[in-house]
């Protein structure tokens, strides 16, 4: 009878409590505005806090203050008093409370059943003050993931500011804010999202978490990595949304044109040496190896990666995943993978000597080893691995090819029009009468499906520093990347911003696009 009267919004569940605890001289609390800490919570386990409809909320010396739905059921506030070592004090708060603390507190705890059951009452909380009185945290969730996976987002950002919990989309590399709500809406979406990772501890708000979400929309599966980390406001998540169809990308795809395709392409199928592909975090450098990767798979060859973390399960190849925590860290993985005899390697990113010293090893017993490196451009490589403690000649020996990548956003081909350079344009990426003379120059002029960006998609800027005789005696001669840059340029590398303005006049991507991603090139 009174949930029929809670549900036609007649009264309320607080009233309820409320009566209840003024009939059983108890104390009502609202135990979602409490701030609780959870050791206070650790008194009770979540089997006992769960069965009895329990949160233990403030203990002193000699009392555990627990807050309880039903303050008439006698046998099971008895039973309670036998569990504890110490005297118990009870005090009335709503069922909906209790369940939601229950989730902050015990969900690492409960098996999916019961987290689904508590899911369903606590999480559903209704959202107030103009955010529609029935749509509840988990349908707001929902609606969150699945607007980010039909504008083709590649990241969600749920930020806590001082007076709005900020909701923002990453789309082909721009952020675009969605939507706003309440502050006090932040922990709610928090826990929901904790509690769909299935891995990450709701109560923990003190130090970040990383975690992962398999959700379904329609005939499309989202996969998420999920990262929170507290800030003066509140937690902050990112959600990277792994786009697995980059699984099946070729060369062409990327980005690259049909020379540099046939360079890259007869690296990949060499038989031994390293191939470094750098760039900042977010230039594409995970895709284009996992590209590799797919374009070499051969039933006749054992691939093997180190990654941390595992972003997408590859068929027909063993991956391993890095868990430093236990010891597992790239060196170690490394090491025990050259005993399984691999004809491939790919290592997520080499970050220290060790990593280092057993890939280029690797390489001259005969491996062929991908991996990334965080650099400006492809012939900085080098100094990059001097600088974490290889020697040159081990450089000029194992490494094949070092090539440097960004992404840069592509036309709209639902509003591309033709296109005029500015002034400012012509003078950033240097371009000659003569280059402008027949190019097939680009804009979009905004709709809907770009959102009135004038781009869709993005792809690959690529300047390969192939390894040549003669750029190895400059390696072991110790010169310096200007000078292994001026020479690379003169065998005929083409920088970023060169192949940025192939690009550009080819009628694929902006001169802002490009200006925007690569430096200008010195003389």
């Amino acid at each position: 009878m009174l949930e029929a009267l809670v549900s036609q919004n007649k009264i309320s569940e607080e009233d309820i409590a409320q009566t209840l605890a003024t009939n059983s001289g108890m104390e009502f609390v609202d135990i979602r505005k409490m701030d609780i800490d959870p050791s206070v919570a650790s008194a009770v386990d979540a089997q006992s806090a769960v069965r009895f409809k329990i949160v233990p909320i403030a203990q002193t010396a000699n009392t555990l203050v627990i807050a309880v739905t039903d303050p008439l059921d006698f046998d099971a506030l008895d039973s309670v008093r036998h569990i504890l070592s110490v005297e118990p004090e009870f005090v009335c708060a709503t069922d909906a409370g209790i369940k939601q603390r229950q989730v902050d507190f015990y969900a690492s705890e409960l098996d999916a059943d019961q987290l689904g059951k508590l899911d369903s009452q606590a999480i559903a909380v209704t959202a107030e003050d103009g955010e529609g009185g029935d749509a509840p945290i988990i349908k707001m969730v929902y609606s969150i993931l699945q607007e980010a996976y039909q504008n083709r987002a590649s990241d969600i950002h749920i930020e806590p500011l001082e007076e709005e919990t900020r909701v923002r989309y990453r789309i082909d590399g721009s952020l675009h804010k969605v939507q706003s709500h309440p502050p006090r809406l932040l922990s709610s979406i928090i826990s929901r999202i904790k509690i769909m990772t299935g891995t990450m501890a709701i109560s923990e708000k003190r130090i970040p978490q990383d975690g992962r979400i398999q959700a379904k929309f329609g005939s499309g599966d989202l996969d998420l990595r999920v990262s929170t980390i507290p800030t003066s406001c509140g937690e902050s998540v990112v959600m990277r949304i792994l786009d697995k169809s980059s699984l099946t990308l070729g060369l062409p795809q990327l980005g690259f044109f049909s020379d540099d395709e046939a360079i890259f392409d007869d690296l990949i199928r060499l038989p031994d040496g390293i191939l470094l592909v750098t760039g900042p975090t977010g230039s594409g450098k995970t895709t284009t190896l996992y590209a590799c990767l797919n374009a070499i798979n051969k039933p006749d060859r054992k691939i093997i990666t180190v990654e941390d973390p595992v972003e997408y399960l590859l068929s027909g190849i063993n991956q391993v995943q890095v868990k430093e925590s236990i010891g597992m860290t790239f060196a170690a993985a490394l090491r025990a993978i050259l005993r399984q005899a691999p004809n491939i390697i790919m290592i997520g990113e080499i970050r220290d000597l060790e990593t280092a010293s057993i890939a280029i090893n690797a390489s001259l017993t005969g491996h062929l080893v991908f991996s990334t490196l965080h650099t400006n451009d492809a012939p900085s490589a080098v100094a990059r691995l001097a600088d974490i403690g290889v020697k040159k000649f081990l450089i000029a020996s194992a490494v094949r090819s070092m090539m440097a990548q960004r992404l840069v956003r592509k036309i709209c081909p639902d509003c591309i029009e033709g296109a005029a350079l500015t002034e400012k344009e012509i003078r950033g990426l240097r371009l000659s009468a003569d280059q402008l003379t027949g190019a097939e120059l680009k804009e979009g002029a905004g709709c809907r499906t770009c959102r009135m960006t004038g781009h869709k998609g993005r792809m690959g800027l690529f300047e390969i520093f192939n390894i040549t005789e003669e750029v190895r005696l400059l390696i072991n001669g110790d010169e310096s990347t200007p000078q292994l840059r001026k020479r690379a340029r003169e065998l005929g590398m083409r920088t970023l911003r060169e192949d940025g303005v192939r690009k550009v006049l080819a009628g694929a991507t902006t001169a802002a696009e490009v200006m925007r991603v690569t430096m200008a090139d010195s003389d």
